[in-house]
């Protein structure tokens, strides 16, 4: 069976640079696993890594911002990339998207293709009537969805409802009758802990360097773009608050701290994610020295 190592954590736990040391100690490659450092104009805020090291890394920065990128696309490409890297290699998939490791290990539902006329009436829904109302319509269309979406999760809120609308069918029975594609592969499977104070002080310190490195001049190209307020790139932490910022709607510092914020609040939901989805994961707690994490990842690998 083929070794695949999996490393999640959440944002700003230092997972980019423990998979390149650990790729370029094992033959291996990288895959991005984050839905963020998809898009190729936003570099800076996404936290897409720096430097490469001459590590072959995949679906980083290759999807416009003015485009639509599922969860379902990012799997259909990882199927074509895998396909072309050799046996030999070691796949790192990283990042901190609780979903996309969830259709690696236990597959993608089998769901109907939903016209575009049905996506863009759930939508504009959203849009007028805000997210707490559309949660109390879709429980009343879908009360599955309770213990499994909540409130605050814009994108697969519209999702479930889109289905349920166009299919007549939950979307969790959908995902009940998942399949695995990857059935003969060796996964490895790390969570990157990290204390919640350091992880605080992490964050606020990596924003400022985003804001100071280039993070204003990027929203401003993005502004530029005229990009649908529907599309997901919108959703990039930080986007919202600089354009905000760009309107003069709010100054420069309070961008800054509703950005802290927003981000607090996603990684709080990537725990609650990683808690209640990835059990039967490894959990490693991070330090500030990386050759630590790296060389038990390594011992973990070469155990399985």
């Amino acid at each position: 069976m083929r070794k695949v190592l999996l490393l999640a954590g959440p944002t700003g736990s230092g997972k980019s640079d423990i998979a390149i040391e650990i790729a370029k100690k094992l033959n291996g490659v990288i895959i991005n696993a984050d839905s963020m450092q998809v898009y190729k104009e936003i570099k800076i805020l996404s936290a897409r890594p720096r430097s490469y090291l001459k590590i072959p890394h995949y679906l980083y920065g290759d999807i416009s911002v003015q485009k639509n990128f599922s969860s379902g696309e990012w799997l259909r490409k990882v199927q074509t990339i895998i396909k072309k890297i050799p046996k030999n290699k070691l796949i790192v998939f990283t990042g901190g998207t609780g979903l996309y490791f969830k259709f690696l290990t236990d597959g993608i539902s089998n769901i109907p293709s939903i016209p575009e006329h049905v996506r863009e009436r759930v939508r504009k829904l959203n849009k007028k009537i805000g997210n707490i109302k559309f949660y109390k319509q879709l429980l009343d269309l879908d009360p599955k969805i309770k213990e499994n979406i909540q409130y605050n999760d814009t994108q697969r809120l519209i999702r479930a409802y889109e289905v349920k609308l166009y299919t007549k069918k939950s979307i969790i029975d959908f995902q009940k009758n998942n399949k695995s594609l990857f059935k003969n592969f060796n996964f490895t499977k790390i969570f990157l802990k990290v204390d919640k104070e350091k992880l605080h002080k992490n964050l606020r310190l990596r924003l400022k360097k985003m804001f100071e490195n280039g993070a204003i001049e990027e929203v401003k190209y993005f502004k530029s773009l005229k990009v649908k307020k529907e599309l997901s790139s919108n959703f990039i932490l930080g986007v919202k608050e600089i354009l905000n910022y760009l309107n003069r709607k709010v100054t420069l510092e309070e961008a800054f701290e509703l950005t802290f914020i927003r981000t607090k609040k996603y990684v709080k939901r990537q725990l609650t994610w990683f808690r209640g989805k990835m059990k039967d994961w490894i959990e490693l707690p991070s330090t500030n020295n990386n050759s630590i994490a790296v060389n038990k990842i390594i011992k973990i690998i070469s155990s399985t």
